[in-house]
Order: structure tokens, then sequence, then C-alpha cells
């Protein structure tokens, strides 16, 4: 912990999960449309000039406990303009549930946290909410959201939806991890940040030795908060013979940002099946992966047909299995992704996983000309 946070007498604050994730975006309407067709969300609210808010637009989407926001500016000097022009679509604010808005923000910025808004109480006819934020990578920030006290549609400002589309969700439930690319020798930084500023843990190191390729390599570390409801990995480029995966994202987003989020389903050879019926693209691995997983692997509950026909690959390790796929990049850019997962015990991250899915999104890299 550093000194600052050991000089400060505030307490630790206490995280109760990801409340939503804001997406800034070039249409909104466009891509609310792609989610809900594509993956399954449902719509659920809406602000915009129809509701008072003058300067953009945004719609709320709902699966399972996941709630995404995607926002799009109305003028083009708007600063989520400029933030797309920058970056492209990409996520803005990964909120964070807590039980008392007021006690955190004053906590993490002890701590040593860049505070971006002070506590503000947003009030309706459904309640009141309490809404704080600080920067972190990049342009990326973290809300602090207080809501037991708020029965609306997400914040005050915005309005309830019914779903006019016919909707078929694919069984996704919640955010498992968040993944932040930074560059080279910033990894540790804010590692550490997430640790002094929000209590979290270091659950895994994961050093160039262990991710790497015959091209290229990375490094990795997952934080936590104590109660496991937040993981966020926090990756870096490694030295390597050729261009890493992380450099890619960095030079296409401009900068640090969110890489992927992984949802959690609990049966994903149906979700998969679903997200492929829908059109959704995934990075495919050979043949022979599917030889060394069963040997490596042994028994699970699915099929491993199933499996291999799908493309979903499946780690095991002391405390059981995991299954994950991962997605092509969702936009033009090669940058936001999604991984699907489902664990069957294993609370890690694939590991044995990692040379394959590296490969596999290095074959994309030279597809696109970037490795």
């Amino acid at each position: 912990m550093s000194q600052a946070a050991q000089s400060s007498g505030a307490p630790q604050p206490s995280i109760d999960g990801f409340d939503a994730v804001e997406y800034w975006v070039g249409n909104a309407r466009q891509a609310a449309h792609y989610y809900r067709t594509a993956l399954g969300f449902r719509l659920t609210g809406y602000a915009g000039p129809e509701t008072g808010v003058s300067d953009r637009c945004s719609y709320v989407l709902d699966q399972g406990e996941i709630r995404l926001v995607l926002t799009g500016a109305l003028d083009p000097d708007h600063g989520i303009a400029r933030h797309h022009h920058a970056h492209g679509d990409g996520i803005r604010d990964l909120a964070l549930r807590v039980s008392d808005a007021d006690a955190t923000f004053a906590s993490v910025v002890a701590h040593g946290a860049t505070p971006l808004q002070e506590p503000a109480v947003l009030e309706d006819d459904h309640g009141k909410l309490v809404v704080a934020a600080i920067s972190v990578y990049g342009d990326t920030v973290h809300s602090l959201v207080q809501r037991d006290a708020y029965a609306g549609a997400h914040r005050p400002g915005y309005v309830a939806v019914d779903e006019p589309l016919p909707h078929r969700e694919v069984g996704l439930r919640r955010i498992d991890h968040a993944v932040a690319n930074v560059a080279a020798g910033e990894m540790d930084r804010w590692a550490a940040l997430y640790q002094d500023a929000l209590g979290f843990e270091q659950r895994y190191h994961f050093d160039a030795d262990t991710i790497r390729t015959d091209d290229s390599a990375l490094m990795s570390k997952v934080l936590a908060d104590r109660r496991g409801r937040v993981k966020l990995p926090i990756n870096e480029p490694a030295a390597g013979p050729k261009r890493s995966q992380i450099e890619e994202f960095l030079d296409a987003y401009g900068g640090p940002g969110v890489q992927h989020l992984a949802l959690e389903t609990d049966d994903i050879v149906s979700t998969v099946a679903a997200l492929r019926a829908r059109g959704v693209g995934f990075l495919s691995v050979p043949p022979e992966y599917y030889e060394d997983a069963r040997a490596r692997v042994g028994d699970v509950d699915e099929s491993w047909d199933d499996l291999e026909r799908l493309g979903v690959l499946v780690d095991r390790d002391d405390e059981g299995y995991l299954l994950q796929i991962f997605t092509e990049p969702v936009q033009d850019r090669p940058t936001l992704f999604y991984e699907v997962i489902q664990r069957r015990g294993s609370q890690g991250f694939g590991a044995g996983n990692f040379r394959a899915l590296f490969e596999a999104i290095e074959r994309a890299q030279a597809r696109r000309g970037n490795l």
C-alpha cells in the first residue's frame, strides 16, 4: 500500500458490484439496435431531447444483472463527440455500485484517486440516487453510484421504455470481469491505485513468460474487490519480436481503455449457439486445440463435440473448470470485444488457453496488417 494510503485515516471503501457500463458511441440508436438484436439485450430506458436532455441521446439496455448505457452526442463539438473522434465507439464509464457514495468518494480521494465529480444527489418522482466519479486510465472513469433509494429507469432524466422489438435473451447473466489495456510500464501504477484507493486485492499476476507466443507477449495483473464482485484485470505490452495485441489496441483506441468485458452465462453452449445464429463473429482456434484440451482437461459436463463445433475453449484448475470464447471486435477499429464465460468451479482466467487464444488474436491481427 502506498505511503499516502497508510497515512490516511479514511476507511477502505466497500464495493457492491458493477452498476452499469456506459459507452460513448457515434450513433447510439444504431448501436442499441445491434446490442438488442445480436446480443439479446432489452431496451428499458431512454434519455434525449424528448425527456429534456438536449445534448445527447442515451439508450439503457438490460440482460440478467447486466446494464449497458449507449450514449451519443447531438452536437459535433460536445465532449462525447470528441471522445468518439479520438477513440471510436468505446467504454467511457465502468460504474460501480456502492452503499454510501459520499463516504466512498471521500475514501478513494484520500487514498490517491483523482476526483472527477463530487457526490451529487439526483432526484425525481422515483426517488433519489447519489453519484460521484473518479478518473482512471486514459479517458475512462468510474462513477460511484448509490441507488438504494431509487426505483426509476436508470437515473433521473431517463424514462422507462417498453421494448418494441420481439425480444429473445441469449442467457447472459452478469459481468464477470472488465479488462483494461495500458501502456508499457503503466500496469503496476494502476494496480497500486486500485489497491490503495479502492481496497482491491491482487488475485493473479501473469508475466511475459506466461502470456507469450512466438511473435508477441504481454503481462497482466488481476485486481478484485475483497468480496470478488468486481474483477478488473490490467494488461500491458511486453517485449516481443512483433507488435502485440495490446499495442494494436492502444494505437487503434488512441490510448488506454477497456479492451473487453467478460459476460457470464449459466449455459455457454446455448448462449454461443444463439449468438452465432444472430451473426456474432468469434475468434477461431484450430482443431488440434481440442485434441490437447480433451486430454488436458478431462471429463466435463458439456459435450466436447458441441464445444468444438462452437469453438468454446476449456481450462481446468484445482477448483474446477471454466469455459470461454471471445468475439471478434464489435466495431470497425480493432478495439472492444467480448468474452462469454461459464464457470464450473474455477475462479481463474483460462491460463491454459492463453497460447491458443493469443495465436488466434495474432491471426486476426495479421489479416488486418497489424502484427
